[in-house]
C-alpha cells in the first residue's frame, strides 16, 4: 500500500489538527438522532412514529439550512456562522429535555436549520488547506473519520440512554455539540487559500457554477447515501427474519470496517477514480446482498464488497464538488453536497422499509441498489455531453472517464 499520498497530505500545515477535531466533533452530532428517539419514546411516552417525526423535522431543517449557512460563510466568513450555530445548538439542547412534544417538533426543525455545519466546514477547509492534486487522500481520511463517528456516536447514545437516562443523554449530546463548535472557533480553520482571499471579491451567479456536472455529482452523492440508508434497514430486517437480530451490531461493524478499508485504499491510489463509477459499483454490489439470506456471517461476507465502496464514493463526491465550485461559492456548494447526503439518507431508509413491508428483506437491498444504478444511468448523458465539449483551460474531475 502506497502511504506517500497520506504522508504528503498530513504534512501540510493545519491538516492534522483539522482532521483530529473533525473526528471528535462528529461523534455527538451522529448521536443526536438516537438520543432524541429515546427521549421521545421513554420520557415523553410516544410511539416510533412520533419519534420519527422529530428526527425527520431535524433532517429537513438540516437539508434546508446547510446551503444557506454555506452561503453565509462565503459572504461573512466562518466565525460569525460558528458563533450563530453554536449559540443555537446551546439553546436547543439545554431546553429540549424540558419541552413537551408539541414544542419539541418545531424546535427540532429550527435546530436543524441552524445546526453546526461540521461536515461542510471540514470539507471546505480541506479544499483550502490541501492543493487539488493532494485532496483525494485528505477527503479519504475525512470519509473514514465520518465512518468512525457513525460507529461510535449512535452506540454511545444507546448506552447512555439505557444505562443512565434519556434526558441526561440529551444534555450530554448537546454539551458535546457545543464543545465541537467552540473547538472549531478556537481552531478557526481557513475556508479559502491565501490566493483566494487576496483575489478581488466578486459574486458568481448561481447559473454559472451550478452546472449540469455539479448537479450530477450532487445526484451521485444523494444516490450513494440512499443506498447506504436502505442497506442499514435491510440488514436489520434480514437478521430479524432469521431470528439473528442479536448479531446486528456485528454485521454493521463488519460493514463499517470494510468501508474504512476501502476508504484507506482509495486515498492511497495514484490515479483518480470517478464518483459515477464508484456509485455504479456500490449499487451493483448491493443488489445481490439479499441472496445471502438471513445468516449473520453470510451477510457479513456479502456486504464486504459494497462496504469497501462506501467511503470512497463519499470521498470522491466531496473531492469533485471542491474542484467544480469556485472559491467564492464553495461554502454554498459544500452545503448543497451536505444536503444531498442528508436527503439520500432520509429517503433510503423509509424506501427500503416500504419495500420490505410488501415483500422481503432481500428486496430492500435490491430496490435501493437498483435506484442507485438508475441514478448513475440518468446522469451519464450529461457527462457524455461534457466529454464532447472542448477541454477547459484547467482540468476538472472526470465522472466517468478512465484516469489519465
Amino acid at each position: 500500500m502506497n502511504l506517500k499520498p497520506y504522508r504528503a497530505a498530513l504534512a501540510l500545515p493545519g491538516v492534522r489538527p483539522l482532521l483530529l477535531v473533525s473526528v471528535l466533533a462528529r461523534v455527538p452530532h451522529t448521536a443526536a438522532g438516537v438520543a432524541l428517539t429515546f427521549y421521545v419514546l421513554l420520557v415523553l411516552d410516544r410511539g416510533y412514529g412520533a419519534a420519527g417525526l422529530v428526527g425527520a423535522a431535524m433532517t429537513v431543517g438540516a437539508a434546508l439550512g446547510a446551503p444557506l449557512l454555506g452561503r453565509l460563510v462565503d459572504r461573512r466568513g466562518l466565525k460569525p456562522v460558528l458563533i450563530l450555530t453554536t449559540v443555537a445548538e446551546a439553546v436547543f439542547w439545554s431546553t429540549a429535555a424540558q419541552l413537551p412534544y408539541g414544542l419539541l417538533l418545531p424546535a427540532a426543525l429550527v435546530a436543524g436549520l441552524l445546526a453546526l455545519p461540521i461536515f461542510s466546514v471540514i470539507r471546505q477547509s480541506i479544499a483550502a488547506l490541501v492543493p487539488a492534486d493532494r485532496r483525494r487522500p485528505a477527503y479519504a481520511l475525512d470519509s473514514m473519520s465520518t465512518e468512525l463517528s457513525f460507529m461510535i456516536g449512535p452506540a454511545l447514545a444507546v448506552a447512555l440512554s439505557t444505562a443512565v437516562s434519556p434526558r441526561l443523554t440529551l444534555y450530554a449530546v448537546g454539551g458535546g455539540i457545543v464543545a465541537a463548535g467552540l473547538a472549531l472557533l478556537v481552531l478557526n480553520p481557513p475556508v479559502r487559500t491565501d490566493e483566494e482571499r487576496a483575489a478581488p471579491a466578486a459574486r458568481v451567479p448561481r447559473r454559472e457554477w451550478l452546472t449540469a456536472r455539479l448537479v450530477a455529482v450532487l445526484a451521485v452523492s444523494a444516490a450513494g447515501t440512499l443506498v447506504l440508508g436502505g442497506t442499514d434497514v435491510a440488514v436489520v430486517a434480514a437478521l430479524r427474519a432469521g431470528g439473528e437480530v442479536g448479531w446486528t451490531g456485528v454485521v454493521l461493524a463488519v460493514w463499517a470496517v470494510a468501508s474504512l478499508i476501502g476508504g484507506f485504499a482509495f486515498g492511497a491510489l495514484s490515479r483518480p477514480v470517478s464518483p459515477l463509477l464508484l456509485l455504479a459499483a456500490l449499487a451493483a454490489c448491493t443488489v445481490p446482498v439479499g441472496l445471502a439470506g438471513s445468516h449473520w456471517w453470510l451477510l457479513c461476507l456479502a456486504l464486504f464488497p459494497a462496504g469497501m465502496l462506501c467511503a470512497p464514493t463519499m470521498a470522491a463526491t466531496a473531492d469533485a464538488v471542491s474542484r467544480l465550485s469556485p472559491a467564492a461559492v464553495r461554502g454554498e456548494a459544500m452545503g448543497l453536497h451536505g444536503s444531498s447526503i442528508t436527503v439520500g439518507i432520509a429517503i433510503g431508509a423509509p424506501l427500503a422499509g416500504a419495500v420490505i413491508d410488501r415483500s422481503a428483506a432481500a428486496w430492500g437491498f435490491a430496490a435501493t441498489g437498483l435506484i442507485g444504478l438508475l441514478v448513475a444511468l440518468a446522469v451519464l448523458p450529461a457527462e457524455l455531453r461534457h466529454r464532447r465539449q472542448p477541454a477547459p483551460a484547467e482540468p476538472t474531475p472526470d465522472l466517468v472517464a478512465a484516469p489519465r
